[in-house]
């Protein structure tokens, strides 16, 4: 099977914080903001397989600096790394603030997504192929990340 290059998964994604999205003091709630990144690691992972995706998991998210209201989320995701039905991708998060033009990111995670067939079923996809120093320590932390997943998930049994 032959692979697919990091570049061809990149995403980006932005959406203009509103106000039914946000908390009582004007900051746009945490749990829109784990949707967006939901949203922008599918597209990664769906760029990638060409098959539809399933969220397997999410690694923590911190939330390093608020999004006010009126300020503009933008998201960027790459497959980081194939295992055999499921990949990693990586979202970071940006807000930019529309008037001062000031960029600060503000978060970032780790999402697991499983290709499936149209019964649901789990099906194999292509590898990733690095190219670059920063997608080839991504590619090589992954393997770190899935081991530590699956540590965890076998202690839950």
């Amino acid at each position: 099977m032959d692979g697919k290059y990091v570049r061809e998964s990149y995403s980006d994604y932005s959406e203009l914080a509103l106000p039914n999205d946000a908390n009582v003091l004007g900051n746009l709630l945490g749990g829109k903001v784990m949707h967006l990144v939901d949203l922008a690691g599918a597209m990664a992972a769906m760029r990638h397989a060409r098959l539809p995706v399933v969220t397997a998991s999410v690694d923590h998210m911190n939330f390093l600096h608020p999004v006010r209201i009126g300020q503009l989320v933008m998201l960027r995701s790459a497959v980081n790394r194939v295992f055999r039905t499921s990949m990693e991708v990586g979202v970071k998060v940006f807000v930019e603030d529309l008037i001062s033009g000031e960029v600060r990111h503000t978060s970032s995670a780790y999402l697991t997504f499983v290709a499936v067939d149209r019964t649901g079923k789990a099906i194999s996809i292509c590898p990733v192929i690095p190219e670059t120093d920063e997608e080839l320590r991504r590619y090589e932390q992954a393997e770190l990340r899935r081991e530590y997943r699956l540590g965890l998930r076998k202690k839950r049994r």
